[in-house]
């Protein structure tokens, strides 16, 4: 960082994860990204998040120490007084051991009035890993409500749940009201707003400390979109995306979505209010920086040329659609 930068707090935002342990998680992520997990039940790290169940802290600089949620407030002229109750977007990077349980998210109408006023949840991920024959469960298939209420009711989940194969670079939005459940052995970029609100349909019978995990049987049959997305529209691959560019993988009122693959040199323009990256694959430079595999960091308002070098793979995404 320039004494410039570190003197008027205008430079990067490299920030701490924060680690979220889970049932369904493990400890791919420090061998992957070599993080320090604090366990072997390790299934997410929220890489850039202001949330109050996981609020990134800032490395090293000029804002070494503050939270994010800290400088949203104190300092928003950093995120272009970007006109929101708090920092709008939470980046998560997900390992899955076992199989999360098949969920369902609300939008931003019902979760105000059922979750005391929270934000609904609009995601989509990216798939950083996987195996050969690799699935998640997006969608389902009942074609009215009132099919959807039986197959529930009657546990008929082979029938009711639509799985779909991916692979490695594949690219899913995931609107509120979608059924949707990552399986076990995928490792996924989450880009979401910034909620925790999830509803629990069904977790396969599983015990924890000896008793079920709580369902939202009632709250999800509200929300589920009936019927689901088409199956072809699901699923994207990014795999062979032109390099050196800005490609976007997703564009809504909540975010910006762009896959940025690095060679040799790559500079863009930051003319968003701020800029999330994640680095998912490989190592180099950024302003002079050095990044690696795992870094996660907000390029502030007014930043101007982001110079980037190397042989890596970004993630980066801004607040809205432009």
């Amino acid at each position: 960082m320039s004494q410039e930068n570190l003197k008027e707090g205008t430079g990067i935002l490299f920030l701490e994860p924060v680690f979220k342990k889970m049932v369904w998680g493990g400890e791919r992520m420090g061998e992957e990204f070599h993080y320090e997990l604090p366990s072997d039940h390790i299934g997410e790290c929220w890489g850039i998040s202001a949330h109050p169940h996981g609020d990134c802290i800032v490395r090293e600089g000029y804002y070494k120490g503050k939270k994010l949620s800290e400088l949203w407030a104190e300092q928003p002229q950093l995120f272009g007084n970007y006109k929101a109750e708090g920092f709008p977007l939470l980046i998560k990077i997900i390992d899955a051991k076992q199989d999360l349980s098949i969920q369902v998210h609300p939008d931003d109408a019902y979760a105000k009035v059922e979750e005391n006023g929270s934000l609904g949840k609009t995601e989509c991920w990216y798939v950083v890993d996987c195996g050969e024959d690799a699935g998640l469960v997006i969608g389902h298939n009942a074609d009215s409500k009132e099919q959807m209420r039986e197959m529930i009711e009657k546990g008929q989940w082979k029938e009711f749940l639509r799985e779909l194969p991916v692979h490695k670079g594949d690219f899913i939005q995931i609107d509120p009201g979608t059924v949707h459940a990552i399986k076990g052995g995928l490792m996924i970029l989450e880009t979401q707003q910034s909620s925790d609100i999830t509803y629990r349909l069904y977790d396969y019978g599983r015990l924890v400390d000896g008793k079920p995990r709580e369902l939202h049987l009632a709250k999800s049959m509200d929300v589920i979109t009936v019927p689901a997305k088409d199956v072809s529209s699901s699923v994207k691959s990014t795999l062979g995306l032109p390099e050196n560019t800005m490609n976007v993988l997703e564009a809504n009122q909540y975010y910006t979505v762009w896959k940025i693959d690095v060679k040799k040199e790559f500079s863009l323009e930051q003319g968003y209010p701020f800029m999330n990256m994640s680095v998912i694959e490989g190592d180099g430079m950024i302003n002079g920086q050095k990044i690696k595999k795992g870094d996660h960091f907000v390029v502030p308002s007014g930043f101007g040329k982001v110079e980037l070098q190397g042989d890596l793979c970004l993630i980066a995404s801004a607040a809205g659609a432009r």
